[in-house]
């Protein structure tokens, strides 16, 4: 494989937290060297040589819970058009969830929708498989079998399973296999029919609304079958004041937990959803200004591990219909990236504190080599202009819904150029 040097760019180094101009070189796939300001002496005859004049150079984005709805709902979305998608926005890593139809819950399912991602995608797809059958929470699957033919995590995704008994057997089979179980703390019971976040806006609005307790409430009864079983847990979204502290006294305590957030919870908040906007309508619901804040804060102290895109995509049909009724959640591949910079325009966030909790944290808690800029790493990289402006069109995303609330948005930030394995999948028009 020809050497590649990528000149002249602004290193953003997650792991030693960073941001330094330099060069970064590539062979056979991995990151070969990283150098100082100045090009380096004594090329390979051949190399390729980039000039990134000045724009930022990150490690790709691995993007935990990503749907897409192969097998049973292709239309919404398939492995090439996520996959494409994807690299458009600087994620080189999809681990996807299980809620297709029907869920990813057998090696035979899980197999192939694994062939089915190698075929068609251009960036690394990391299966997930289902906890339980169907994800119905009455009978684990078969975790053993699963994590054979690949699965890297196992999830019922926003199925809470309710039977305490069935979940303590599951963290107990997952521990001993070593197997990561990924959970949505919520409790069913408060938050099931809710549309929004329980408080005078959606009084105002007439929406029916859960109160931010039931994810604390969700988040508590998981983490006491933690102590139970000490299982390797991640928390998908939390999105509450009020579930930090419950996350903050678990890690005190030792368990093996993490948790993420969604981006669309670090960037909007419910007032969005004013007019019945459907598109932001997401699950949890957006939530107050002050729990945004909070969930910002806690991103940047480190007590929130994972951000994520959260991508799943509905058709019109489903999203076209009265607030209480339309389908929840938003595409967000290729928003993920731009979304995430607000955050860093905004002063609250600098960029290797992002890329730890995009890049970093989610390779690390997958077991994977990925998400860094270190000699040796794989050369998933995403090269990015973060200061680039333009509004969103929706109808020029390549995910096959379009289903996003930032649809005219003004936002800073586009992807240059996005490498896997030292090949350049995605460049800029």
């Amino acid at each position: 494989m020809t050497q590649t040097l990528i000149t002249n760019a602004r290193l953003i180094d997650p792991e030693a937290g960073t941001d330094t101009l330099g060069s970064l070189s590539i062979k056979d796939g991995l990151i070969e060297a990283l150098h100082p300001e100045d090009s380096p002496q004594g090329l390979e005859k051949g190399t390729h040589v980039i000039d990134a004049r000045g724009k930022c150079l990150a490690p790709g984005i691995v993007d935990i819970g990503v749907k897409v709805c192969e097998p049973g709902e292709r239309h919404k979305e398939s492995y090439r058009s996520a996959g494409l998608a994807a690299a458009a926005g600087g994620v080189t890593t999809m681990a996807t969830r299980p809620d297709t139809l029907p869920a990813i819950d057998t090696p035979e399912v899980l197999e192939f929708t694994r062939r089915r991602a190698n075929e068609a995608a251009p960036v690394h797809v990391l299966p997930m498989a289902a906890l339980t059958k169907g994800r119905l929470g009455r009978e684990m699957t078969e975790i053993g079998f699963l994590m054979d033919a690949g699965a890297i995590a196992f999830t019922d995704c926003d199925h809470v399973i309710q039977n305490t008994k069935v979940f303590s057997r599951a963290l107990t089979y997952a521990r001993a296999m070593g197997a990561l179980v990924i959970a949505h703390p919520q409790d069913p019971g408060l938050s099931e029919g809710a549309a929004a976040t329980s408080g005078k806006f959606a009084s105002l609005y007439g929406l029916p609304a859960v109160s931010p307790m039931a994810e604390r409430m969700g988040l508590d009864r998981d983490i006491a079958l933690l102590e139970m079983t000490g299982a390797r847990y991640h928390a998908d979204q939390i999105t509450t004041a009020r579930a930090l502290p419950a996350l903050e006294r678990a890690k005190a305590n030792g368990l093996d937990i993490t948790a993420g957030t969604s981006i669309h919870h670090l960037t909007l908040n419910e007032l969005d959803v004013a007019g019945y906007r459907t598109f932001f309508k997401v699950k949890p619901p957006l939530r107050s200004e002050d729990d945004r804040q909070a969930i910002i804060e806690a991103v940047r102290t480190g007590l929130i591990d994972i951000i994520s895109s959260m991508h799943t995509p509905q058709d019109e049909e489903s999203k076209r219909l009265p607030f209480e009724e339309a389908a929840s959640g938003a595409v967000a591949l290729e928003t993920l990236l731009p979304a995430a910079l607000r955050l860093y325009h905004a002063g609250a966030l600098d960029l290797p504190t992002l890329f730890r909790a995009m890049s970093l944290n989610p390779a690390k808690r997958l077991g994977l080599t990925a998400g860094r800029l270190s000699v040796g790493a794989p050369a998933d990289l995403a090269l990015f202009d973060a200061d680039a402006p333009f509004i969103l069109d929706r109808a020029k995303l390549l995910s096959k819904s379009k289903n996003t609330p930032f649809d005219g948005a003004r936002l800073q930030g586009k992807v240059l150029a996005t490498f896997v394995d030292g090949h350049i999948v995605y460049e800029a028009p």
